[in-house]
């Protein structure tokens, strides 16, 4: 027999043993079964579980921290205000501490320029909604602003209110009830 002919037999044999059928264990070479894919998931499930809620804690502390730095401009542009414009008193409402889309040059008790954040002008800012009110007296003499969550328990747990004496009071929300403990750790220091 020639080197031809033994090389065809030698192929021929190759091609019947690929050809046999081969057990499944023998014949898999690539991918994940079932339960190898099934404990891939619930790995990630497991994971997504302990880093979730631990995220959305620290995103609400951050909004509450946000907050009080909001209250505390407020306070000192109300500050400002007063002093500026003393025949008015304190600001009424949030835009006139703002610029009401003027580039500043001109100043007016509608548009002082003190808060350039537009944001919190517009009272809406980083999860908490921000109310300002005026005494209704002709000096206001007093002021309070609120800032409440927007979503209870979802973008902050407390409550937050300043008034003209600079002082931030921390009012914890619970079951959706107000309380006036302070105790709580919302980002007020």
């Amino acid at each position: 027999m020639g080197y031809a002919a033994a090389k065809s037999v030698n192929v021929r044999r190759m091609l019947e043993v690929s050809t046999k059928r081969i057990p499944s264990r023998q014949r898999r070479c690539c991918g994940f079964s079932l339960l190898e894919l099934a404990l891939v998931v619930a790995v990630i499930i497991v994971i997504a579980a302990i880093a979730v809620p631990s995220m959305l804690r620290a995103r609400m502390k951050a909004n509450e921290a946000s907050a009080v730095a909001s209250l505390r401009t407020i306070d000192s542009a109300e500050t400002m205000y007063n002093t500026a414009y003393p025949a008015v008193g304190y600001s009424g409402n949030l835009a006139d501490l703002g610029s009401r889309g003027s580039n500043c040059e001109t100043l007016t008790k509608t548009n002082a320029c003190l808060i350039m954040d537009d944001l919190l002008v517009s009272g809406v800012k980083s999860g908490y909604t921000f109310e300002l009110l005026g005494d209704g007296k002709v000096p206001d003499n007093a002021y309070t602003v609120t800032a409440t969550p927007e979503s209870v328990g979802f973008s902050g747990r407390c409550v937050f209110v300043a008034d003209q004496s600079s002082a931030i009071r921390v009012v914890v929300v619970s079951s959706g009830r107000f309380s006036a403990n302070t105790t709580t750790d919302c980002g007020h220091s």
